[in-house]
C-alpha cells in the first residue's frame, strides 16, 4: 500500500530583497499529487509537524546554502509545545537553526494564545527564526502579534491596495526589530506598491514562480527614482542583508574548499561556533589562492579551515550602512572587498552585507536628492517633504507643516530686478537651514514659497529667527509671512490633509499687515494669530479640498 508521502513533492518560491535583488531566503512549499493535505495538517498536528520534518529533508536533497522557510500552523505549534523532530532534521541536514523560519500561518481562532507563546519560545531558544504569515488575510490579533516579536511579518499583497495599512506595520516592524515581506506579489505595479510603503522582502510569480528546483536567478523591476527616500542617518543594514554561508569552526580546510568550488556565486564563508557567532571569515580569493598555490592543497587541505581565516568584521542588525562603511573604513585595505557579518541580539550571524551593495544603494540616494534639488537654494523640493510627513503620519508623531513666503514678492522682482530678489529667496533658505534643528526638514518648493517640517517645540526658535530677522531686497524692506498647522496624532491621514489644514492659514497670515505667523490645528477651526496686525479671517480650519503642497 502506498503511502501518502509517495505522492507528496515540495516546490521552492524565492523570498527576494528587494533593494539587492537578491534571493534571500526558499520558501519550502508541499505539493501533494492528489488530496489536500494541508486540509489534513490543519485538523492533525502531528502530520503538519511531519510536514515540517519532510520539507526539510527535501531542500536538502537539492543542496541549496539559502536560508530555508518552513511552513507550519499556529495551532500545531500550540498544541505539540515545539518542533523537536524538525531540529533534530536541520541538524542531520547539515543546516544550523538560525537559518531556518518558522512560518506561523493561521488560522489562530480557538488556539490557545499562552501555549502558542511558549511553542515560539522554545522554537526561538533552539535557534530558529520566527515569521507571522498571512497577516492582513488571516485571523491573526494584533496583541498576539506583537506578544510573538516575530523576526519576519508576511503581508498578503492585497493589503497593498491600502497603503497606509501597509506603513502602519511597517511601523509596528521597526518597534519590534522585525523585516517586513509581501506575499503573492504578481505585477510590478504591486511591487513598486510594496517597495514604496516600505518592504524590505517580497516574494510571489513576478519574481520567480515556485518550483521542483531552487530558483538561481529572479526578475526584480527596476526601482523607480525616488521610490524610497533614505533617512539622514542612512538606510538601515537590513536592507541589505544577504544569506551566508555558514560551516563550523571545526570545518577542514577541504570542506570550506567543496563549498566555495561547487557554489561560484558564494563570496566567502563565515565559520561559527555552536551558538552561532562568527569566529573567522574566510574570503573566497584569498583562500582559494592559498589552495591552489604549490603544495597548497597538500598543506592544508585537512587543516582546520580557521587557520585560513580572518576575524570577522561584524555589524549589529540595527546598524545603518554609514556604519558598515566605518567598519570597512578602518580595517585593512586589503580587505574592502570582504563581506561583513550581520549580527542579531543574539550575537548569531543572520546574513552578510556586500560594499558594493551599499556603495550603490547611497550613491543612487545621493543622486536621487541631488534630482530633487531646488536649482536656486539647493534645498529638497516638496516630494521629499511630503514623504516625510506621510511617514511621521503613519509613526503616530505629532508634527508642525510650516507655509513661509515673502510678502508681495512680485512687487520685489519689478522694483528691486531679478537678481535681488532671487539673492533675497537664497538668504532666506540659508536662514532657514541654519535655524533648523532635530528633525527639521526645509524645503524649497518653488518661487518664494517655502515648507518646513519640524517638532512643534522647535516653532518658537525658528520663527523669531526668520521673521524678526531685517529682510531687504534692493534697499527695499521686505517682511516674511508663516502659517503652520499643528498635526497631533490622528488628525489628517496624509500629506494632502495636512496641505488642506494648511492652505487657509496661510492665507489668513498673508491678510495680516508686516511680518506675520498663524498656527492653526488640524481638524480644529480657527487659529491663532502669533505675529502682525490688522484684520484676519475669524475662522480658517480645515478646508474639503485637498490640493497638493507643490
Amino acid at each position: 500500500m502506498r503511502s501518502w508521502t509517495d505522492t507528496l513533492r515540495f516546490a521552492f518560491q524565492p523570498v527576494v530583497n528587494l533593494t539587492t535583488g537578491g534571493v534571500a531566503g526558499l520558501e519550502i512549499l508541499a505539493r501533494p499529487e492528489a488530496g489536500d493535505i494541508l486540509a489534513e495538517a490543519r485538523r492533525d498536528p502531528e502530520l503538519d509537524g511531519r510536514l515540517a520534518v519532510l520539507a526539510v529533508r527535501a531542500a536538502a536533497r537539492k543542496e541549496t546554502l539559502l536560508p530555508l522557510h518552513v511552513n507550519v500552523f499556529a495551532g500545531t505549534l500550540a498544541d505539540l509545545g515545539g518542533l523537536t523532530p524538525l531540529h533534530d532534521a536541520v541538524r542531520a541536514a547539515g543546516r544550523l537553526p538560525w537559518e531556518v523560519t518558522i512560518d506561523i500561518g493561521p488560522p489562530y481562532t480557538h488556539v490557545p494564545h499562552q501555549a502558542l507563546l511558549e511553542a515560539v519560545g522554545a522554537l526561538r531558544a533552539q535557534g530558529f527564526r520566527i515569521s507571522a504569515d498571512g497577516v492582513g488575510d488571516g485571523d491573526v490579533p494584533l496583541r498576539l502579534l506583537t506578544d510573538m516579536g516575530p523576526d519576519l511579518v508576511k503581508l498578503d499583497a492585497s493589503l497593498l491596495a491600502r497603503p497606509a495599512a501597509v506603513m502602519a506595520m511597517r511601523t509596528l516592524c521597526e518597534q519590534l526589530g522585525a523585516l517586513l515581506s509581501v506575499e503573492g506579489v504578481e505585477t510590478e505595479l504591486q511591487c513598486g506598491a510594496a517597495i514604496s510603503a516600505g518592504a524590505q522582502l517580497a516574494q510571489g510569480e513576478l519574481f520567480a514562480p515556485p518550483a521542483r528546483l531552487p530558483a538561481a536567478d529572479v526578475y526584480v523591476p527596476p526601482r523607480s527614482p525616488g521610490a524610497v527616500t533614505v533617512p539622514r542617518s542612512g538606510p538601515s543594514v537590513r536592507q541589505f542583508v544577504r544569506p551566508a554561508a555558514l560551516l563550523p569552526a571545526t570545518a577542514s580546510a577541504g570542506q570550506v574548499r567543496a563549498l566555495l568550488t561547487g557554489s561560484p556565486e558564494v563570496s566567502g564563508v563565515l565559520l561559527v561556533d555552536q551558538h552561532g557567532l562568527p569566529v573567522r571569515s574566510v574570503h573566497r580569493s584569498r583562500f582559494l589562492l592559498s589552495m591552489s598555490g604549490r603544495y597548497g592543497h597538500a598543506l592544508y587541505a585537512d587543516r582546520p579551515a580557521v587557520k585560513l581565516g580572518d576575524h570577522p568584521r561584524t555589524v549589529g542588525v540595527d546598524a545603518t550602512a554609514w556604519e558598515v562603511l566605518d567598519v570597512v573604513a578602518v580595517g585593512d585595505r586589503s580587505r574592502t572587498s570582504d563581506d561583513v557579518a550581520v549580527m542579531d541580539r543574539h550575537g548569531r550571524c543572520v546574513g552578510v552585507v556586500r560594499l558594493a551593495d551599499l556603495v550603490r544603494a547611497l550613491a543612487e540616494s545621493r543622486v536621487e536628492e541631488a534630482a530633487g534639488l531646488n536649482p536656486l537654494t539647493r534645498l529638497p523640493g516638496s516630494d521629499a517633504i511630503t514623504g516625510e510627513v506621510d511617514r511621521r503620519i503613519a509613526d503616530g508623531r505629532t508634527f508642525a507643516l510650516s507655509w513661509l513666503d515673502v510678502d508681495h514678492f512680485k512687487q520685489v522682482n519689478d522694483g528691486a530686478g531679478f537678481a535681488a530678489g532671487d539673492e533675497l529667496i537664497r538668504s532666506v533658505g540659508r536662514a532657514l537651514q541654519h535655524a533648523a534643528s532635530g528633525s527639521t526638514r526645509v524645503g524649497h518648493i518653488g518661487g518664494d514659497d517655502f515648507l518646513v517640517l519640524a517638532e512643534p517645540e522647535w516653532l518658537d526658535p525658528l520663527a523669531a529667527s526668520v521673521l524678526d530677522a531685517p529682510w531687504s531686497a534692493g534697499g527695499r524692506p521686505v517682511t516674511l509671512s508663516l502659517a503652520t498647522v499643528l498635526c497631533p496624532p490622528g488628525s489628517v491621514l496624509d500629506h494632502r490633509q495636512a496641505a488642506a489644514c494648511l492652505a487657509p492659514l496661510k492665507k489668513a497670515a498673508k491678510s495680516l499687515q508686516g511680518a506675520s505667523w498663524v498656527l492653526g490645528r488640524a481638524g480644529l477651526a480657527g487659529h491663532e494669530i502669533r505675529r502682525g496686525s490688522g484684520a484676519a479671517p475669524a475662522q480658517a480650519g480645515c478646508a474639503v479640498a485637498e490640493p497638493g503642497l507643490g
